[in-house]
């Protein structure tokens, strides 16, 4: 039988339950749409640099993600400003984008660990230089998974400093200027972890799950600017970061390498705000957001102590 407060509950469980799926359908069919629409529409390719401008400026491009997605840009035709603490490097991701794609970079040695210091590097190098698209790459992960007494204090400091800090501060830096142009686009890269707390990583995903709510934030801030504010949280992606695990190094269906990740991702910028970046990563986020919380963050634990095991094992075989 039904009582006085059970139909109400009930009622606001179904609401809750179709609100989900209908936003989890509607995510989906948006990301299909910007992954296809490319296949069938030619002048996509080139469609960044007209609709947000020829500079993009891209964090922790000399490996990676980052750097992938900065030819990525480059094969659009767009300028990039590379960001990144070797210089060396630095000067070959440089050489090698201007001879494959013909287009312009600059580049800038920052060490984002320094805090505000490493961001006003950044403002002071780019000078009057428009930057119309800024890719908030940059983030330090842990070593390997471990408890927080074992993580050095100077690499918890880096790790807020870079993921939270950099982020924040080179937003507030360009944002205005793309206001007052009244077009531009920023890409805050997160990551997976940010969907439930993350033991053994702890400190590391909450820095992403800062990312998540300030991008959140900031776009509604900036929602009559004229600006695109997207937030992108891939699920693993076959990088040195996550070296603490061979079977983390080896590209698969579930596991991109950075080339395959950021061509994908390229294509959702403009047309969605929020995404995985990849295909499969949308159905990992989709199947990962059923869960209850508690239970996503047994099976984090439980992965993370998998890759612990993992790390010690090749210290101890070489």
């Amino acid at each position: 039988m039904w009582d006085f407060y059970t139909l109400p509950l009930a009622a606001i469980g179904l609401i809750v339950l179709v609100s989900f799926l209908l936003d989890s359908i509607w995510n989906i069919l948006q990301t299909c749409r910007a992954l296809l629409a490319p296949l069938f529409i030619s002048t996509e390719e080139t469609s960044l640099v007209k609709k947000f401008g020829p500079w993009a400026l891209i964090t922790g491009s000399t490996d990676g993600i980052g750097k992938a997605y900065a030819f990525e840009l480059a094969k659009r035709g767009i300028n990039i400003v590379l960001v990144s603490r070797n210089e060396e490097k630095l000067k070959k991701t440089a050489e090698d984008i201007e001879a494959k794609y013909f287009v312009k970079t600059k580049i800038i040695a920052a060490d984002f660990s320094q805090g505000k210091k490493a961001v006003d590097i950044v403002k002071d190098q780019v000078g009057i230089l428009p930057i119309n698209i800024l890719v908030n790459n940059v983030g330090k992960q842990y070593d390997y998974p471990m408890y927080l007494s074992e993580v050095p204090e100077k690499d918890l400091f880096d790790m807020i400093n870079i993921n939270v800090g950099a982020v924040t501060l080179l937003c507030r830096a360009f944002i205005q200027d793309m206001k007052q142009r009244g077009r531009g686009a920023i890409v805050n890269v997160s990551s997976g972890s940010e969907l439930q707390p993350w033991p053994l990583m702890a400190v590391y995903a909450a820095t992403k799950a800062y990312i998540r709510s300030f991008t959140m934030a900031l776009r509604y801030e900036y929602r009559d600017s004229g600006i695109t504010i997207q937030h992108l949280a891939p699920f693993f992606v076959d990088t040195k970061m996550n070296a603490f695990s061979k079977r983390l190094q080896k590209s698969s269906f579930l596991i991109p390498d950075a080339e395959g990740y950021a061509k994908y991702a390229i294509m959702t910028l403009g047309k969605v705000d929020e995404s995985s970046g990849y295909w499969t990563h949308g159905i990992q986020t989709f199947l990962t957001k059923v869960a209850p919380t508690w239970l996503r963050m047994y099976i984090a634990a439980h992965i993370n102590r998998n890759f612990r095991e993992d790390y010690f094992l090749q210290q101890k075989t070489g």
